[in-house]
């Protein structure tokens, strides 16, 4: 058909089971406008609240824990804190995104942690719905095979998140001021630059791409037939509670809530682990930039390579690489003395930035990608992440303390974690390779994830024609 696409959705009658016909160029002109309008206002989304999130590491650089008369481990307790409502929280306000939609309830959860942000329990509530709600929402947008490399740009924000907190940190905690301390400045810059946005993100998101008034009518069919082929069962589909926990009867996604790395450790504690190495406060934050960064780059490459060859795990190295480097680097950072070798102890910083970030990004892609029907996806996203951000109970519990500088313990423990992880994906992605490839032996095809129509896999895995994507 040269260069027509021809997209056929449900096989049931009504208005799914038109054929519509669109030419590559008209996709490109749909992805063109979610690319430049839809994903940068989310990346600003979640660096702010990566930020408001991530700067009480900066702050305690700066001797906010000792200002306001924290003693022992009561810091990282208080960073434990948030993580607690964190989990409890982010399915049942995930099932509110997918009733309300993202468009309209993130905005309210920035403005409601901004204001309350001195209560770490309260914090962890509002921000407990943001991943996940925006991999839903962005899988409402885009194809299977387009979602790592978008959730990947979204997810580099957190990233960066850790690069402009410690540039923030490093100009602000220049002020000298007689009434305030200078990391009471931090957190009033990082404030109230969310709740702006915020008001900004409520109005200028669109709930979906069918009422999404830049689009034109032509855009909006294109838009409904690319899910229907290749991401949803039914779009805008009523949530059904019971039906939406259905996954979790299957050994696979307990799996998968089991493969999560010590990315908590690196974003909590990044700067401290920096300031072990005893630079100034000030330094200690500006050094801070350059491993946030080269993660970031190590993020996006990775995502956008894994979404070119459609795929999310082993053999494929594109997250065997990060979780190998990220056990290199807690191994490096546990077995030296970094006072001594700081040069190799900066060096094993940029090698936990590398390997920190890119894996979870990937596995949300990855669960994502294997379940279609909207419901599910949402909450599956949910409690996903529930369960990875409880990896940072385990992150704030070991490092104590009474173990500063070296963090030996903490260090060993993500070691272990990450060692888990890389074990569990391999398993878990050779699995799936060999199961499409009794399905296709049975049944005399060679058929991938990318040939069925996701619109005829109502049943899930159960349908035969069901193909993993891996």
């Amino acid at each position: 058909m040269g260069d027509i696409e021809r997209k056929t959705s449900s096989p049931d009658p009504g208005p799914d089971s038109e054929i519509l016909e669109f030419t590559r160029e008209e996709e490109l002109q749909l992805l063109r406008k979610y690319d430049f309008l839809i994903l940068p206002p989310l990346a600003f989304m979640y660096l702010c609240n990566a930020l408001d999130k991530g700067n009480v590491g900066n702050a305690k650089t700066a001797g906010w824990d000792k200002d306001i008369h924290l003693h022992g481990n009561q810091y990282y307790i208080l960073v434990m804190v948030f993580y607690v409502p964190f989990c409890l929280f982010g399915t049942p306000l995930s099932l509110f995104v997918k009733r309300f939609s993202a468009a309209r309830v993130l905005p309210i959860m920035m403005v409601g942690f901004v204001k309350i942000f001195a209560i770490r329990f309260f914090l962890g509530i509002f921000e407990s719905p943001m991943l996940p709600a925006v991999v839903y929402y962005l899988s409402t947008f885009y194809k299977r095979n387009e979602l790592a490399s978008r959730v990947g740009l979204f997810y580099a924000a957190a990233s960066i998140a850790g690069a402009f907190s410690g540039l923030i940190a490093y100009g602000v905690f220049h002020i000298q001021h007689s009434k305030y301390h200078a990391w009471q400045f931090l957190f009033w810059i990082e404030g109230a630059g969310t709740v702006l946005f915020a008001i900004f993100a409520w109005f200028f998101l669109p709930r979906t791409p069918g009422t999404w008034k830049l689009l034109t009518p032509r855009q909006k069919e294109i838009a409904r037939s690319r899910i229907l082929a290749d991401s949803s069962v039914v779009i805008d589909e009523a949530v059904d509670i019971r039906d939406a926990f259905r996954p979790f009867k299957s050994v696979l996604y307990w799996v998968w809530i089991l493969i999560s790395v010590p990315l908590a450790s690196v974003n909590n504690f990044l700067p401290q682990i920096i300031a072990s190495l005893n630079y100034s406060t000030v330094k200690t934050n500006l050094y801070t930039v350059a491993p946030n960064i080269v993660g970031t780059v190590a993020l996006l490459l990775l995502t956008f390579s894994s979404d070119y060859f459609r795929e999310r795990s082993i053999p494929n190295p594109r997250r065997c690489i990060p979780l190998a480097t990220a056990l290199i680097g807690f191994i490096i950072l546990g077995s030296i003395d970094v006072l001594a070798h700081l040069h190799v102890a900066y060096f094993a910083c940029f090698l936990l930035t590398m390997g920190a970030f890119a894996p979870s990004v990937l596995v949300a892609s990855w669960y994502s990608n294997n379940t279609n029907q909207e419901s599910r996806r949402a909450v599956v996203a949910a409690v996903m992440v529930a369960f990875a951000n409880s990896a940072g109970l385990i992150s704030t519990n070991v490092f104590r303390a009474k173990d500063e500088p070296k963090y030996i313990p903490a260090l060993a423990t993500s070691a272990a974690f990450g060692g888990l992880c890389l074990i569990l994906v391999a398993g878990t992605g050779i699995w799936m390779r060999l199961e499409n490839a009794r399905r296709n032996r049975e049944q005399g095809v060679n058929h991938s994830a990318a040939d069925v129509p996701t619109s005829t896999l109502a049943e899930g895995p159960a349908s035969p024609a069901f193909r993993y994507m891996y």
